[in-house]
């Protein structure tokens, strides 16, 4: 996508439903790019399709529109429900953040974090967590930016089942 005019894009942000199916898929596919699995476009559309089916998780979908031209599909945060025991309240896992590479610096990415707080402060969530690769610059720096706060107290560990 390119700016027109030095515009900025309008960005919309929604909650996916089934409807968003084909407008996610390639996007999620991105994202598992980025990580690097392989391809899998049959096997993600399923996956996605019962998340959205069953509504156990929330996927916010990013569109943006440059004056005059049409609505692209730019970017997901696909939230996963748990909870705090020492709380007693909801956690939301934001477990994917996306943006297409060609709609990266117009604030996507900024705008779907906004969207998933205000979800979270919206379903009286103790709080958001998220993980990331060590790697990652830019995404850390944009986490930092909105107040997110990297954990000194918790080591994480994980068990291949």
């Amino acid at each position: 996508m390119q700016q027109q005019g030095g515009g900025q894009p309008a960005i919309t942000i929604l909650r996916a439903t089934r409807d968003h199916l084909n407008d996610l898929v390639p996007l999620f596919e991105g994202y598992r790019a980025f990580y690097g699995h392989a391809p899998a476009p049959e096997r993600a559309a399923e996956f996605l399709a019962e998340r959205l089916a069953t509504g156990d998780t929330v996927i916010f979908l990013a569109t943006v529109q440059q004056p005059g031209a049409q609505v692209v599909p730019a970017g997901f945060t696909h939230l996963f429900p748990s909870f705090t025991t020492g709380g007693m309240r909801r956690i939301w896992i934001l477990n994917d953040l996306f943006v297409a590479p060609n709609a990266r610096r117009y604030g996507v990415g900024r705008r779907l974090l906004e969207q998933a707080r205000d979800f979270g402060r919206e379903t009286g969530a103790a709080r958001l967590t998220l993980e990331t690769q060590v790697t990652n610059h830019a995404a850390q720096a944009l986490y930092e930016s909105l107040g997110w706060v990297r954990d000194t107290q918790f080591y994480m560990y994980t068990l291949a089942v």
